[in-house]
């Protein structure tokens, strides 16, 4: 009798796995990208500015470890958790170039922008460079971006400038949604620092 209590029991909890397996598979994904800073949203000392000239963007150069479509979130220093059904609408990569591109533009108002590979005859006046080493965080904690960034000049045949910079936005809620809107506002803070770092070196124009 107990060895046909055991059998029930196995296949009972087999069925369950089983059915919790499937109901997991059913589950919806949810997608997600960066937002970008909306043009009313520039500060009239920028807005006013008019600088006249093009600034090339090299892709973004990401870690490995987010090389990947699930969202990556933080557990501790030495461990990180990937979501199973919350993922990055596109490559992150892509995301974050445009994203910060887009950032750029508002708060510079310049007359063209353009993603390597540059198209055209018309020359670079600043590239930009941007090398991340960090971009993730805890649901319900910080979001954290830390990069090194490099501009250059004369069509890249100079090194104007290279910073590395750190920067920690709190989620203010417990979702991927929360997490994602503050790494936005990461990406917004490090296209602040290059804009004025660019306005500096443009004497301000």
């Amino acid at each position: 009798m107990s060895r046909i209590i055991s059998i029930i029991r196995a296949v009972t909890s087999g069925l369950l796995l089983m059915t919790f397996m499937a109901c997991a598979s059913n589950a919806p994904s949810r997608f997600y990208v960066l937002s970008s800073l909306p043009g009313t949203d520039v500060g009239p000392e920028m807005a006013s500015d008019k600088h006249r000239g093009t600034i090339g963007i090299v892709p973004v150069e990401l870690p490995a470890y987010l090389d990947r479509e699930q969202i990556v979130t933080r557990v501790s220093a030495n461990e990180l958790h990937l979501a199973g059904f919350d993922e990055w609408a596109e490559p992150l990569d892509d995301n974050f170039t445009r994203v910060l591109m887009e950032n750029l533009s508002v708060l510079l108002s310049k007359d063209l922008f353009t993603i390597f590979p540059f198209r055209g005859t018309e020359s670079i006046d600043y590239q930009v460079e941007v090398e991340v080493f960090r971009f993730d965080g805890g649901l319900g904690g910080d979001a954290s971006l830390i990069t090194r960034w490099s501009i250059f000049g004369e069509d890249d045949k100079k090194l104007l400038l290279t910073r590395k910079s750190s920067f920690k936005e709190a989620t203010g809620g417990p979702g991927y949604e929360a997490l994602v809107a503050a790494q936005s506002r990461a990406v917004e803070a490090l296209a602040l620092e290059i804009a004025g770092a660019i306005k500096g070196l443009s004497g301000g124009r």
